[in-house]
């Protein structure tokens, strides 16, 4: 009897939930390196993984698929979702926490470290800060004023002594010429299996 794939066991952890385990095993080191890349931080990958595993694990009867690649694409898709909710949520849980007195538990600076490393962020800080290098001065102030000093866009138009919509257009070819460098770049790509 031949072995059962991560998507089998998937299946079977509707009926069988022990038989997730096989399928968190199967994915955990791809999707830690996926989310720990996308939000460039080792504490909020590992919480996002397991965000993601913990949804993938109360959804599971909803899987339809047959095959490994519809697995993976199905817990990606989850993982997408709980990065989108991260960044839209992020300051605010911070403040709600930070308000409560309630700290979050962080990972040792080793772990950190290792995750970091085993997510290549390194490499893909050094890729982001040569793309940074390589944009017109123009651009790169008005991506960091709105970017890193989140100013809305009509400060970041006055500060320039531009338009705003002048001030969007730069921040947004900006964004596009870092985005696509990074997806084009050998470095940055993951694969989902």
């Amino acid at each position: 009897m031949p072995a059962l794939s991560p998507a089998d066991h998937l299946r079977r952890s509707a009926r069988e939930p022990e038989a997730f385990g096989a399928f968190y095993d199967a994915h955990f080191e791809g999707l830690l390196r996926f989310l720990t890349r996308r939000a460039c931080d080792a504490e909020a990958g590992m919480d996002l993984t397991a965000e993601t595993f913990a949804q993938a694990f109360l959804s599971r009867r909803r899987f339809r698929g047959r095959s490994d690649g519809e697995a993976a694409a199905w817990l990606y898709r989850i993982a997408k979702r709980q990065l989108a909710r991260h960044f839209t949520r992020g300051e605010a849980e911070l403040r709600a926490l930070a308000r409560l007195g309630v700290e979050r538990r962080r990972l040792t600076p080793d772990d950190a470290r290792e995750i970091e490393r085993f997510a290549a962020l390194d490499d893909l800080r050094g890729l982001l800060r040569e793309e940074l290098s390589e944009l017109s001065q123009p651009h790169r102030d008005a991506l960091w004023l709105r970017v890193v000093e989140e100013l809305p866009y009509c400060e970041v138009a006055r500060r320039l002594a531009i338009s705003e919509p002048a001030a969007r257009t730069r921040v947004s070819r900006a964004l596009k010429a870092l985005t696509g460098t990074l997806e084009s770049s050998a470095r940055a790509k993951e694969t989902y299996t």
